[in-house]
């Protein structure tokens, strides 16, 4: 699948009719496809985003080859346009999975005036609101650790800026993403949770192109360079200038004044390298590094506190067609995760960090038996861990060398996976993961099951049903109430155990007219051996080890999600509620009695809207709402000594006030075809600057009878309203 300038063509979308049955595929990263089909009249019909529909008419008497290229859509009438979108912005896959391609939900706002992955899947069901100041994933009643975040199948292990608020992804770069909200296929592993499959842009370019986006925050420029007619080069990088804008708003919100001086800023660049080395060899390198720095100064407190944190991975990938029926990709990636804090308050310095460093390789081979898909392949990956690397100078205790140790572990696979038509109406997607691990004296063999069934009982409604086996052997910590980078991670060993989880999951997808879809479903997911860390930031004394401090439990997760959704005309968007439960269970909490999950979010409501005024006017809007995360509020306050003391009845006993927030946007485009787009962009985060605090500070005072206290709660709000300017372009 090519176009006009012999580009090969990802993701294409090709329907067969053959004695009124459709057949359906998509093409690959060589723009290849197959398709087994019965003998007679065969009506072949290509769309894909940009591109004029083709359809082709053939006699199918014996296998058969077919070349086809596309012609781009250049028209300039936006009538046209709006007549191609037949893309929808986010479309349901098979069982729990969706994708959506970035540049379709360019109109939904954000802060940078740019899509923001992240918020995006926020704002599907069964994907919890984290709120401010936290750039994790909470699916379906798991951890934030729960959760794989894949760039060209090589995992990230740091994934925002400024606690969430910028998007993390310059989505210039990326072409599609693909969300598994169970992880089904047996290709991807290592997590209770669900994948995030990051695709980056894998076109090669056959002129200099340039777009990007300049705004009073940030500026992203992404460029497309051909090298030769069958070798290209696309690179994008993204630069913030907040520290002036930022620090006055925090500073504002701050009414006791407690941070002085607050410096930010962050930086990314990604690049993918293509070549097609042969009519059937591609070959593809892509990278892409992150730097962060928050540096908070606080004469009051005689504080001086530096937090840096970065990524950095690169992965080249080889995909061969070996026949007409058989693709093979093999892959070796690289990919480090580092965070580290210096802190110097009075005569004490203190410095933390640490990292989390891969070496990977994964094989796999799309074939067919019989007419039935298969994928399998293995993976091997080399684990490098620090979990925590503490290094205090002017405290009376030394250094913990405990806490220091580096931790190495090995990581093995095979996987398969069939899809086998059981009825004409009935598709079955079946997989084996088989995980061996190991590190120093501890190794685990694990067999991990999955499967989905999809009934399609007409063209309009379709269910499922499915089960997926995991464990997982990495576990990131998390340090505090909200995703800071100090969060760290940390290999399973003696002592620590390897998670589990066994998740069952239903539901449906519905068309209700042409521009009317909805989807429903249900899922229960049972947690073992999950880890929770209580102690803080981190523990300085001799005798602690993370082996003694972090606590071992059980959890489970509950819920039902709906969505609606409204994919064409002037008027677009969707509603996605979930109601869901999730608890947890360790000895050492609570008095061994079951608790709410810190995220356990028992209502989570978006509406997401576009408005297309005309040619020239878009309007964006986002509502969200959801039920305050919980968190452990003392019953009961005295004093002895005239020191406060507190007592506590239950963990995670009390609740945050309800999530509230309106984000809005205008868009003016002074051109926009299919080649050249020049955009102002004007967004508000939280437009009515409702206060969703972060966390809450108790203040203990002693009446004066001396015979009792006062509990004062300060909310503690990071930022407010927050309005961005940019302008995007293309050319």
């Amino acid at each position: 699948m090519k176009t006009l300038e012999n580009e090969s063509l990802i993701g294409v979308n090709i329907s067969f009719k053959v004695n009124n049955k459709y057949y359906y595929s998509t093409s690959d990263t060589l723009g290849h496809f197959t398709q087994n089909l019965p003998l007679g009249l065969v009506k072949l019909t290509v769309s894909h985003f940009g591109y004029l529909e083709k359809s082709i008419s053939f006699d199918c008497k014996s296998d058969t080859i077919i070349a086809i290229e596309l012609k781009e859509d250049i028209s300039l009438l936006k009538e046209v346009v709006i007549a191609n979108d037949k893309k929808k912005a986010i479309t349901n896959l098979t069982g729990s999975k969706l994708s959506f391609s970035p540049k379709e939900l360019s109109t939904v706002p954000t802060v940078l005036g740019t899509t923001d992955i992240v918020k995006i899947l926020q704002l599907t069901p069964g994907v919890q609101n984290s709120g401010d100041a936290n750039g994790y994933l909470y699916v379906r009643g798991g951890d934030p650790g729960h959760n794989s975040m894949l760039y060209d199948g090589t995992p990230i292990y740091g994934m925002s800026h400024l606690l969430g608020v910028f998007p993390f992804y310059n989505t210039d770069h990326i072409q599609e993403v693909e969300f598994d909200k169970s992880s089904s296929n047996s290709k991807y592993g290592g997590r209770l949770s669900s994948t995030t499959l990051l695709i980056p842009n894998k076109t090669i370019p056959s002129k200099f192109t340039v777009q990007g986006n300049v705004g009073l925050l940030a500026s992203q420029i992404t460029l497309g360079i051909p090298i030769s007619e069958k070798t290209g080069i696309t690179i994008s990088g993204r630069k913030t200038y907040i520290d002036e804008i930022i620090a006055p708003l925090v500073s504002s919100n701050s009414k006791d004044e407690d941070v002085q001086d607050m410096k930010y800023g962050f930086s990314d660049a990604n690049l993918t390298f293509v070549t097609e080395i042969s009519k059937n060899n591609l070959l593809t390198v892509s990278a892409f590094t992150s730097a962060d720095k928050l540096r908070i100064n606080d004469s009051n407190l005689a504080l001086d506190a530096s937090l840096k944190w970065s990524n950095f991975n690169i992965s080249p990938t080889l995909v061969s067609k070996l026949s007409s029926d058989v693709t093979m990709s093999n892959a070796i990636y690289y990919t480090r995760y580092t965070n580290e804090l210096d802190m110097e308050q009075s005569t004490i310095q203190m410095e933390i960090s640490s990292f989390v460093e891969d070496f990977g390789f994964t094989n796999s081979v799309d074939y067919s038996i019989k007419g039935i898909p298969f994928e399998s392949g293995l993976q091997y990956v080399h684990h490098n861990l620090q979990p925590q690397k503490i290094e205090i100078e002017n405290l009376s205790s030394a250094n913990n060398a405990n806490q220091n140790n580096l931790i190495k572990a090995n990581e093995l696979a095979v996987f398969t996976t069939a899809k086998p038509k059981l009825l004409d109406n009935l598709i079955a997607e079946l997989g084996l993961r088989i995980n061996y691990y190991n590190s120093g004296s501890k190794s685990y063999l694990h067999f991990q099951p999955r499967a989905v069934l999809n009934y399609y009982m007409n063209k309009n409604l379709s269910f499922y049903a499915s089960y997926n086996r995991q464990n997982q052997y990495l576990n990131l910590i998390t340090t505090s109430s909200v995703g800071i980078p100090t969060d760290f991670w940390i290999a399973s060993t003696d002592g620590i155990p390897a998670q589990s989880s066994n998740e069952f999951a239903l539901g449906s997808n519905q068309t209700i007219s042409k521009s009317f879809s909805s989807s429903f479903g249900a899922f229960y997911r049972s947690m073992k051996h999950l880890l929770e860390y209580p102690y803080g930031v981190t523990q300085f004394n001799q005798i602690s080890t993370l082996k003694n401090d972090l606590l071992e439990g059980n959890g489970k997760a509950y819920g039902l999600e709906f969505m609606l959704k409204k994919s064409s005309g002037r008027f677009k968007g969707w509603i996605s509620y979930t109601l869901s439960w999730s608890d947890r269970n360790f000895d050492k909490l609570n008095n061994g009695n079951t608790y709410y999950a810190k995220y356990d979010r028992r209502h989570n409501l978006a509406l997401v809207g576009t408005y297309d005024l005309s040619t020239k006017w878009n309007f964006g809007v986002t509502q969200i709402f959801s039920s305050g995360n919980r968190f452990t509020m003392p019953t009961s306050w005295y004093f002895i000594n005239n020191n406060p003391v507190k007592e506590y009845s239950e963990y995670n006993n009390a609740q945050m006030p309800n999530y509230i927030r309106t984000d809005f946007s205008v868009n003016y485009y002074f051109t926009k075809t299919a080649r050249k787009e020049s955009a102002l962009n004007f967004s508000v985060y939280n437009t009515f600057s409702v206060e969703n605090p972060v966390y809450v500070v108790l203040s203990v005072i002693m009446n004066e009878d001396k015979n009792s206290v006062i509990v004062k709660p300060e909310k503690k709000v990071l930022y407010r309203i927050l309005p961005s300017i940019s302008w995007r372009f293309k050319f």
